[in-house]
């Protein structure tokens, strides 16, 4: 990622911000769930033993007050490249979803390296629901750019393409997600696969008829197929 530069005091706040954060995951560390949070995400970083949840809270309880979206964006990447936990990743990626930072274009480039990057399905998964907001803030703009991500060498760019509209219901784009998916249908790889599932039984909630006659018009996996129609 490329640095910036900023005036003293916006970075005494990302500091402050950042130190907070991690002051306050070590805190509440339990580190007997740390060794079996490592084992579960088969992840190389270690864990300090605090819960998802619990970890996306306090980065939002301290970001809430910073109305500055450069000095949230920075403190989000610090957190992610500095990070020397797996929870400081968390707590960047719940900083991207403040309301500050809710739509905000000069996210892409952010979201790209945390894909990159990250390579794990934690961390593409959750990014996902950012690209969903640019999706409805410049629909035309960020379409360009996922139907790029689709044919992306990296993996995890492609997966993120596909899943980049879950919970947009009544607003997908139906075009886009046929785009997508119909680029990485022949894809063997089971995160693909299971993505263009999950990718089709989430759009089934609001196009359950255009859901059921994609199906039936492609050659997709089993598992593809079967995730799609679940709930049908």
């Amino acid at each position: 990622m490329r640095s910036r530069s900023t005036s003293p005091s916006a970075e005494r706040v990302e500091d402050d911000l950042v130190a907070a954060i991690r002051d306050d995951l070590r805190t509440q560390a339990d580190p007997s769930i740390a060794a079996g949070q490592q084992a579960y995400m088969k992840s190389a970083m270690p864990f300090l033993g605090v819960r998802v949840p619990a970890a996306r809270r306090i980065a939002q309880s301290h970001g809430r007050s910073i109305r500055d979206a450069d000095e949230l964006r920075h403190a989000a990447l610090t957190l992610w490249d500095e990070a020397r936990f797996r929870e400081e990743r968390y707590a960047a990626l719940a900083l991207l979803g403040l309301r500050a930072l809710r739509g905000d274009p000069d996210l892409v480039p952010l979201i790209e390296h945390m894909v990159r990057t990250g390579r794990w399905w934690d961390f593409t998964d959750e990014v996902a629901h950012r690209v969903a907001d640019l999706l409805d803030a410049f629909p035309a703009e960020m379409a360009l750019i996922v139907r790029t991500w689709s044919s992306d060498e990296d993996m995890w760019m492609r997966r993120l393409a596909i899943i980049a509209q879950l919970g947009r219901r009544e607003r997908l784009d139906a075009d886009l997600l046929r785009e997508v998916i119909d680029e990485n249908a022949a894809d063997p790889e089971f995160f693909i696969r299971k993505a263009i599932g999950w990718a089709l039984r989430d759009a089934a909630r609001s196009a359950p008829d255009w859901v059921r006659s994609f199906v039936a018009s492609r050659q997709l996996s089993p598992l593809s197929t079967r995730e799609a129609l679940k709930h049908l």
